[in-house]
């Protein structure tokens, strides 16, 4: 039996406003280049070995209706003036042979700097613990990311946020997510290659 682990692994994020509030999340989707794909909503774990891609990239290898896994932040309101944000971070280790963190998080009254390094923060102090390397959770985000960076056991930090404003009369929704892509190619746009394969040859 083939093991799902991911091979690649792309960030992207959107916004969408919309009267219904299921539509905005769609509106979303679309702005994130997710709309087509029937994803599967997944915990938090950066695969050993997968490679992070650019979301120009990731986009070429996802096929409309395919199953594809996501973890994902979403947060939405139907306030007008509401700050909202989402955010996806990710800490990387310096080993590839062990697996990294994603962590979702979404606030209000929250900027994408604020949002952002909150995300990213609580991905690196999962990591952390789980290498053992020592921090103050009392001290700054800047001190703790330059501890890690000396310690040479995380190699990486990062996060994606989309933040908006609530508007009158509309739903906004906003995500931001990690795609990830198992070991296959797309077969977009080559029907003949498709059908060579329906025929086993």
């Amino acid at each position: 039996m083939n093991k799902l682990v991911p091979t690649k692994l792309f960030l992207t994020k959107g916004v969408g406003r919309h009267k219904e509030k299921l539509a905005s999340f769609e509106m979303a989707l679309r702005d994130a280049g997710v709309q087509a794909v029937n994803y599967v909503q997944v915990s938090s774990i950066f695969p050993p070995g997968c490679k992070l891609i650019s979301r120009e990239h990731g986009l070429k290898y996802i096929n409309p209706g395919e199953i594809t896994f996501i973890v994902m932040a979403k947060n939405q309101t139907d306030e007008p003036h509401r700050l909202i944000s989402a955010s996806l971070g990710m800490a990387i280790p310096a080993d590839e042979k062990s697996y990294g963190y994603l962590s979702e998080h979404h606030a209000c009254g929250q900027t994408d700097e604020e949002c952002g390094e909150y995300a990213e923060d609580i991905a690196a102090q999962m990591l952390a613990t789980t290498l053992g390397v020592p921090f103050d959770e009392a001290s700054s985000w800047d001190e703790r990311q330059e501890l890690w960076k000396l310690s040479n056991e995380i190699v990486r930090t990062k996060h994606t946020t989309q933040s908006a404003i609530g508007q009158r009369g509309l739903w906004t929704t906003v995500i931001a997510a990690a795609v990830l892509i198992l070991d296959h190619e797309t077969n977009i746009g080559k029907p003949e290659e498709n059908n060579r394969q329906e025929n086993g040859k």
